[in-house]
């Protein structure tokens, strides 16, 4: 007993066997085309895609891979110092401030926060600062408010020039003599 068929497939059927031979190879050969196509399309081509640029993505992920393990050892490092007391920290706060700022900068301390007020100082300078900050002393930036000192169109004398900075920064210090 066989299944009833469709009639449109009754009808194809039909229509298929009135060509001539000539023709329904046409036709073969232009459902394998059409195949083949929708084979390359569909499977292949993104296959190989993804295949041509893995090379150029596992770089760019050793890459981010590197990052984040020198970051790990960095803050390993920073959680394996000594614990500072805060009259160090602030000691070092000020002796790195002066070497690194001189008089463009001052600071405040109150409590374990201490408020630096910058005036036209040098972004290199400023950026060697913070790290001795936070290497040295502990100390972590909380709040940074700062502007380029100088963006007037007339006051800038040449675009080589180093951008210098003016604002205030918030760090806070170890704790009050607290042991880990």
């Amino acid at each position: 007993m066989s299944t009833p068929r469709p009639a449109a497939w009754l009808a194809l059927q039909a229509r298929w066997s009135k060509l001539a031979a000539r023709e329904q190879n046409l036709l073969l050969g232009a459902c394998a085309v059409l195949a083949l196509a929708l084979l390359w399309w569909l499977a292949l081509a993104p296959a190989l895609a993804t295949l041509r640029s893995a090379p150029a993505r596992h770089a760019e992920l050793d890459s981010a891979l590197q990052q984040m393990l020198a970051l790990q050892q960095e803050a390993q490092q920073l959680q394996n110092a000594p614990q500072l007391r805060t009259a160090d920290a602030r000691r070092s706060l000020q002796n790195a401030l002066a070497q690194q700022l001189g008089e463009s900068a001052k600071i405040q301390f109150s409590g374990d926060r201490a408020t630096v007020t910058i005036k036209d100082a040098n972004a290199s300078a400023l950026a060697q600062w913070l790290v001795l900050a936070r290497n040295n002393a502990h100390a972590a930036t909380q709040e940074a408010h700062l502007a380029r000192a100088g963006d007037a169109p007339t006051q800038r004398t040449s675009t080589a020039e180093e951008p210098r900075w003016s604002g205030s920064l918030v760090l806070t210090l170890p704790s009050a003599d607290k042991a880990r």
